[in-house]
Parts: structure tokens; C-alpha cells; sequence
């Protein structure tokens, strides 16, 4: 495999779309409940300030992506947000880490100063030691901020980083 971080083409919408909706289908990290569909996708991601996918350049096989926006308005536009989705079966490959890695540099060409992590739920420790290794300070504990699929609510941990 040779992962490459490169901005999103139509082409990777249908890959996308299965990507984003197994992470909304697991239920433990997306905020979103609905799924999404080849049509609301491809506005989605185009309404984006930026949308990247980890793309294996020897299959073209799209293996993860990244959305990057504002994380609010006017005086507070400077502040971006990001989510990130990796395909189960390229999980714990040093996927997600490319991903933010390229979102850090994209985020400050975009011309944002902060990355912030409205909601980490607690329990996903893989993306918090990640976050924890590439620098983000954790802001502390939003307690039972996260509705899980099974009804229960966990902590949530809000972070950021200055680009």
C-alpha cells in the first residue's frame, strides 16, 4: 500500500459515502445520525472548506477522508473544526494520523489559527493518544456529552491546537 493525502474528485464520492456511513453506523464517534447518500454527499463534501481522502495510489482505493470547516463565525472564524473517517479495514495502519497531519497543514492554508475537537468521546482512545502525540491540549470533560447507538451517554472531551 502507498496511502497518499489528496484533496477529494467526484470519482471518490461513492467510497466516501461508505466510509462516513460506517463510522455513523458504529454508532460511537459521529455526531450525525443520518446517513448519507451519493446526492447529499456530493453537497456535503463540496460545502466543505476543504475535503481530503487517503487514497492508495497503487489500487486508487479511497481508505479514509477528512472534512475541514469553520467551528463558528465572526470573531470566532479563526477556529477550525475537523472530522475524520477511516475504513474499518484499513484501520491501525497510521491512516488517521496522515489524515490529521495533512488537515494541520490544510487548516492554516485555509487561514485558520486553531483546530479545535468539539466533541472526542472519551472512549476512543485510539484518536485521543493520537491527538495527545501530535500536540492538542484537551479543554477537560463535557460529562455524558455523547449519546452512543445504544441509548447510554459518555463523556465527551473537547481539544485543540494552535496552527
Amino acid at each position: 500500500m502507498n496511502i497518499k493525502v489528496v484533496k477529494y474528485a467526484n470519482e471518490d464520492i461513492p467510497a466516501m459515502v461508505d466510509i462516513w456511513n460506517e463510522v455513523i453506523e458504529d454508532g460511537v464517534a459521529f455526531p450525525q445520525e443520518d446517513f448519507l447518500d451519493e446526492v447529499s454527499a456530493t453537497e456535503f463534501f463540496a460545502q466543505q472548506t476543504y475535503t481530503a481522502v487517503a487514497k492508495d495510489t497503487d489500487s486508487n482505493e479511497v481508505c479514509g477522508l477528512y472534512i475541514l470547516h469553520p467551528n463558528n463565525v465572526g470573531r470566532c472564524g479563526h477556529i477550525c473544526n475537523t472530522s475524520y473517517a477511516v475504513n474499518s479495514s484499513h484501520r491501525s495502519k497510521g491512516i488517521g494520523e496522515m489524515l490529521v497531519r495533512d488537515s494541520l497543514i490544510k487548516g492554516r492554508e485555509c487561514g485558520f489559527s486553531i483546530l479545535q475537537f468539539n466533541a472526542v468521546v472519551a472512549s476512543n482512545t485510539y484518536a485521543r493518544k493520537l491527538y495527545k502525540k501530535l500536540g492538542f491540549i484537551q479543554l477537560g470533560v463535557i460529562p455524558k456529552g455523547f449519546r452512543m447507538k445504544d441509548g447510554h451517554y459518555e463523556d465527551i472531551c473537547p481539544y485543540y491546537i494552535e496552527l
